[in-house]
């Protein structure tokens, strides 16, 4: 009867291999979505239905190629248990040389079965730990707090790596999680703490951890040492934190079970479309299966519970000092601007880097701040109190990568005639004052393509022109350049005369042509 199962669930795992790949998944993302190694997966897709079913009737019950090497690896397992099997594979190999050629995934599994038939372990065993069914916590006094990690499928079949942060109340089993696309940080890790509390309407007064980099800075023998910004928050908040010891998730084994089942019940399968939208739909989830549903351990049902424990919670606290350490976020319109309060606050040019920029932004009196996600200061804004308003920092779309004096400085010294060139720069300054910085920039480009006397002759030429741009003044130099080069071509060709021994010499003087002929011809 079990054989026969066996083979069902196999011909089932088929038809779901070829739905998914119908779907346009790759063998790896199909392994991940149903629990199978991808070499399975392309081994299912090479059959059709009628071999496939075929193929696991067969008796898989082989002779074993390895089988009269039993008594050797036995002896050398008994001796020593601690050997792999790729050691194993090493000692046959150097002690019998007519070993026959197979993969070493069959020495493994012949190594194992030797293990398994003599009661050979590889490592002693230890004693179990031994645990004990504790009682339930009081109301209001316990939450958990775990992060877990999920890679989503997107629109385009790519995957998508999501963290999220999970809390649990320890009596009632409520659950709140809390998902974006960026790894957590001190300060994110604050902000999902005040959204959980809000989520169930209060807080815990003790709170348990793992040893996450996010809070602690060291263990110091159960001394724990927070994080300078967690230690502030925990001040202000007013709850206590309690921390595992490294290494023993099961302290903490309820969240533990919830980061699983918000992998497998929530993420597994759903694509991932934004972060708005994911923690929409996780709200969603929560009231509907996570805390609506039975609890499989305690048969009682999470929101139930969580109406009596309501009342056993701490209020939330509201200071400035919290509310001030704890950014909002806000999504970066393309035109480089966040909408806040109905109106538009303008960001520097370039903030914008896709559809999934973020900021926080900071309320501090009658101004905000806004920061990037490394809590960099990006700009201010005095709070507009009107509504539909565009609240503009005209700096944010200049360029500021060279101030304009230090540009002023370094085209001032391709000038070789210093005053001239001073007199130019006034004049660009007064005829194109917002287009100053472009002028120099244009400049300071294409100057070092002509040579000192051909600048002093356009610098004499301008400021005779009164009136100019920098592209004006470089076609000008232009001009100069290629008439010089063209007076240059014209030369007069030397004629040497070579007399032979004996000969009379002659004064000769050569033909001079006059310079006006040329100019004429210019």
């Amino acid at each position: 009867m079990k054989a026969k199962d066996k083979h069902q669930k196999k011909v089932f795992m088929w038809y779901k291999v070829k739905e998914l790949h119908t779907r346009g998944l790759n063998y790896s993302q199909i392994g991940q979505e149903i629990g199978l190694h991808r070499k399975t997966v392309r081994k299912y897709l090479k059959m059709d239905e009628q071999r496939f079913i075929k193929w696991i009737e067969q008796s898989k019950h082989l002779p074993k190629k390895l089988s009269r090497y039993n008594d050797y690896v036995h002896q050398l397992l008994d001796s020593h248990p601690y050997l792999s099997a790729a050691q194993i594979e090493d000692r046959l190999k150097e002690e019998f040389a007519d070993l026959p050629t197979v993969h070493s995934k069959t020495v493994y599994n012949f190594t194992e079965s030797i293990r398994s038939h003599y009661g050979i372990n590889k490592e002693p065993e230890k004693d179990p730990r031994q645990y004990e069914k504790l009682f339930e916590t009081d109301y209001g006094m316990y939450a958990q707090v775990d992060f877990g990690q999920y890679h989503m499928l997107t629109p385009v079949t790519t995957r998508k790596k999501i963290y999220f942060f999970v809390m649990v109340l320890s009596r009632s089993r409520q659950k709140f999680v809390h998902l974006q696309s960026i790894p957590f940080t001190t300060e994110t890790a604050i902000i999902a703490h005040q959204q959980a509390f809000k989520f169930f309407e209060g807080q815990p007064r003790k709170i348990i951890y793992d040893q996450d980099r996010l809070f602690i800075v060291d263990e110091n023998l159960g001394d724990v040492t927070l994080t300078q910004n967690f230690k502030s928050y925990v001040e202000q908040a007013g709850f206590q934190t309690i921390f595992c010891r490294k290494s023993d998730p099961e302290s903490k084994g309820k969240v533990e079970n919830v980061v699983k089942y918000v992998k497998y019940n929530f993420l597994r399968g759903r694509i991932y479309t934004g972060d708005d939208h994911l923690n929409q739909s996780a709200i969603s989830w929560l009231h509907r299966t996570a805390n609506g549903k039975k609890h499989c351990g305690t048969q009682l049902i999470p929101n139930e519970q969580w109406e009596k424990e309501k009342a056993f919670l701490c209020s939330i606290k509201k200071s400035l000092a919290i509310e001030q350490q704890i950014p909002t976020k806000y999504k970066v319109r393309k035109d480089n601007t966040i909408s806040y309060k109905s109106n538009f606050y303008t960001l520097p040019l370039g903030t914008y880097k896709n559809a999934n920029t973020w900021v926080y932004l900071k309320e501090i009196g009658e101004r905000i701040q806004i920061l990037d996600l490394n809590n960099q200061l990006l700009t201010s804004h005095q709070i507009c109190l009107s509504c539909g308003m565009t609240i503009r920092n005209f700096d944010h779309t200049r360029d500021k990568s060279q101030s304009l004096e230090t540009l002023k400085v370094q085209v001032l010294q391709l000038f070789p005639d210093r005053e001239r060139g001073l007199l130019v720069m006034e004049l660009l300054k007064k005829e194109r004052m917002r287009y100053t910085r472009d002028n120099l920039m244009f400049l300071k480009k294409y100057l070092p393509d002509f040579e000192e006397d051909i600048i002093v002759q356009t610098l004499d030429k301008c400021l005779d022109l009164n009136k100019l741009n920098a592209r004006q003044l470089i076609e000008i130099a232009s001009y100069y350049k290629l008439e010089k080069e063209n007076r240059n071509k014209i030369k007069a060709i030397p004629i040497t005369i070579e007399l032979e021994k004996g000969s009379i010499s002659y004064d000769t003087v050569p033909d001079c042509s006059q310079i006006s002929l040329y100019e004429t011809i210019l």
